[in-house]
């Protein structure tokens, strides 16, 4: 018995979306060692612009945002984002190391809003629908 083609699509859907991620993430990190100047610049924007992208929409996909919104992988990618920055500024010298740190800072910075964001909601849980706080019926 084959497979229905509504379940092939999105299988096959998200293994492009695998694929143009995977390949980003290699074009980036890659291409100082096969290419030069110009060409190199060229294509390590060109890959880090799909991966980014591309793990936007992977981020989306219910199991990983469910794993993203957990505190402890938002602390995870707090503190080791954060420490990142740091080394990554002393590390690399000039623009260079102001710009990686900034961007590592800026990844430290949106899993510490999420952290934030965690314990509003479970400070604050929300009201079922339809209900009204601290109103009594007909009064």
């Amino acid at each position: 018995m084959s497979p229905s083609p509504a379940t092939v699509k999105p299988f096959v859907a998200d293994l492009l979306l695998w694929v143009f991620f995977a390949g980003g993430l290699a074009a980036a990190l890659g291409a100082g060692a096969v290419l030069d100047g110009t060409q190199q610049d060229v294509a390590t924007i060109a890959g880090s612009a799909i991966a980014l992208v591309t793990g936007a929409l992977l981020a989306k996909k219910p199991g990983i945002a469910a794993f993203l919104a957990r505190p402890a992988t938002l602390w995870f990618l707090f503190l080791f984002n954060g420490g990142a920055a740091v080394a990554l500024y002393f590390a690399l010298h000039g623009v260079k190391g102001v710009a990686a740190g900034a961007a590592m800072g800026l990844v430290a910075l949106g899993a510490a809003g999420g952290i934030l964001a965690h314990r509003r909601r479970a400070a604050h849980p929300r009201q079922p629908s339809g209900t009204t706080v601290g109103l009594r019926p007909g009064g």
